[in-house]
């Protein structure tokens, strides 16, 4: 198969594309970025493009799976403008293209509490994403919504504090939901949904991503 990544410089994009690349399912690997990741590898294509002129590349985003891992948080955005447009301008547009191109499966890393009705502006954001890629009818569509990630070498200090507060709490049996994952574990688990689930529409909250097997 062919796997098409954006968001593939992010930690959970870099692990998702390791794995890939290693996995015998996979025969090729094109990831879309604004620069160059430096890395090589036989089964890896690498296309630097502008994002917001997605026409000028379209062609490009043909084959079997499209993976979304592409975020941001508001303090790199600089504004909810700019985040709107990283979070859901680009893996719309990227998913328009896909679909129109016969991509069949769509994977699309959300976030815990997302939904179109939310009074908070980045779980609103997500919820939208995720029905408005609903509605171009995918195959598979998978969408991954996890709890904090536990990003290796972050440098983030308030990712850092919550999810050392999260664990907390979890030992004590709370928040369960809400349990820390590595990039690396939602990296595998989006690989096995391809595989595993079905065809339509999958919603996956924590539980069910951890079930994947």
């Amino acid at each position: 198969m062919k796997a098409l990544v954006i968001g593939a410089s992010g930690a959970t994009g870099k692990e998702l594309v390791e794995q890939l690349l290693l996995n015998n399912d996979y025969n090729s690997v094109s990831i879309f970025v604004r620069r160059s990741t430096g890395k090589s590898h036989p089964k890896l294509t690498e296309h630097i493009v502008n994002f917001s002129e997605i026409n000028q590349f379209k062609e490009l985003i043909v084959g079997d799976v499209l993976f979304s891992c592409l975020g941001t948080t508001l303090k790199d955005a600089g504004s909810k403008e700019n985040q709107w447009k990283i979070d859901y301008d680009i893996p719309a547009d990227f998913a328009s293209a896909a679909r129109k191109n016969e991509v069949q499966s769509f994977v699309l890393v959300s976030s815990y509490g997302a939904s179109a009705k939310s009074s908070v502006f980045y779980s609103q954001m997500k919820g939208k994403l995720e029905d408005f890629i609903g509605t171009l009818h995918f195959e598979q569509y998978l969408i991954f919504r996890p709890g904090p990630l536990i990003r290796e070498n972050t440098d983030r200090l308030g990712e850092k504090i919550s999810v050392k507060v999260i664990k907390a709490f979890n030992v004590l049996g709370l928040f369960k939901n809400l349990e820390p994952i590595s990039t690396s574990l939602l990296a595998e688990k989006l690989i096995i949904g391809v595989k595993e689930l079905p065809s339509g529409t999958t919603v996956l909250e924590l539980k069910s991503i951890l079930n994947l097997h």
